[in-house]
């Protein structure tokens, strides 16, 4: 199956809200990496979401170019071809992109997709997300409501936050932020509901003390219940159909309880990169470290082309992604879950 469709895309996420699941939204910046994740969605018969950074992006694009768009593009692309071996349904989306990008990653992929519909194709991605934090909410929701406008003409979903997700990754840095930036109030949560809803379907990245990138045990306080508070003050409002799809964000090395209880309040997508990064790089090292004097040349000799093939070890790469992404589809409950075949 192809990439789904946008009206898949929509059956996939009301699927996780109604049965209290979540989809693993896994960073990609290569084949081996995209291939990894396919494989792991097959395995564990779960559907997900692979998406794309502006850093991610860039790099796909190759030194030389450094075109985050063009980049994203190829990726893209790539998925839509892959996809289609497996028996699983999955989505495209790009993570952060803030104000700066709008107009060289975000806008040029709305019109990739734009070109591709009237050419009688599916879209490139489901969905985009805008990433307005360091704006005042004010602002936020205004830029936010003209992405949305764009968006829904193309059947495409936008993804916002309110609020800060701490730490650094991928050139996204708020470390520095004060501590409650990092947590969306339920009268933020009721103003984006308020402000996005009757544009169409919308993802939101409420902050709950979640920070990017790898930390021990206990370092990082989260507090899920704001994700619970701020759903009961739109809902007291608006009624339970008002109910949000929320996005997880800075999921690596959250305690298991902490992620499930999440899925009680409506998180419907959690993302995932910093320990697929590590779980890609981790069996590269142990392959370098095993097969030293094969990979390099040393004393004059010729080392072991099997050795420094880097499909051998880019292959192990795979797999090391694939086996933790199948982890990340036990934790959000999405194992076994897959729609495939039935819309």
């Amino acid at each position: 199956m192809p990439v789904a469709t946008p009206a898949q895309y929509r059956a996939m996420l009301d699927a996780a809200q109604k049965g209290g699941y979540a989809y693993p939204a896994i960073n990609v910046t290569s084949l081996p990496t995209i291939n990894g994740a396919l494989k792991a969605f097959a395995e564990s018969k779960s559907d997900g979401i692979i998406q794309i950074s502006t850093g991610g992006g860039e790099f796909a694009s190759g030194t030389a170019v450094k075109d985050m768009a063009l980049g994203a593009i190829v990726l893209a692309e790539a998925v839509h071809i892959l996809a289609a071996k497996y028996d699983v349904l999955v989505a495209l989306h790009t993570d952060h992109c803030h104000p700066k990008n709008v107009e060289k990653f975000l806008k040029p992929l709305i019109a990739a997709t734009a070109a591709r519909r009237a050419a009688g194709k599916g879209n490139l991605f489901n969905s985009h997300m805008f990433d307005g934090s360091e704006l005042s909410l004010a602002e936020n929701i205004k830029q936010s409501v003209d992405l949305m406008k764009l968006c829904a003409e193309n059947e495409i979903i936008l993804e916002v936050e309110a609020g800060v997700v701490g730490g650094e990754e991928d050139g996204h840095d708020t470390s520095g932020v004060a501590n409650d930036k990092l947590y969306t109030t339920p009268e933020d949560m009721l103003a984006v509901y308020e402000a996005l809803s009757p544009l169409g379907r919308f993802m939101f990245a409420a902050t709950f003390g979640n920070v990017h990138g790898a930390y021990k045990p206990g370092a990082v306080k989260l507090k899920p219940t704001i994700l619970k508070d701020g759903q009961k003050a739109v809902t007291d409002k608006h009624g339970a159909a008002a109910e949000m799809d929320l996005v997880f964000h800075g999921g690596s090395g959250t305690p298991l309880e902490e992620i499930r209880e999440t899925l009680g309040y409506g998180v419907i997508k959690m993302n995932i990169d910093t320990d697929t990064q590590y779980a890609f790089t981790r069996p590269i090292v142990a392959h370098m470290m095993k097969n030293y004097d094969g990979v390099l040349k040393i004393d004059g000799e010729v080392g072991d082309k099997k050795a420094y093939d880097p499909r051998g070890y880019l292959k192990k790469g795979e797999q090391g992604l694939c086996e933790r992404m199948k982890v990340a589809c036990d934790d959000l409950l999405s194992t076994g879950k897959t729609i495939f075949g039935t819309v």
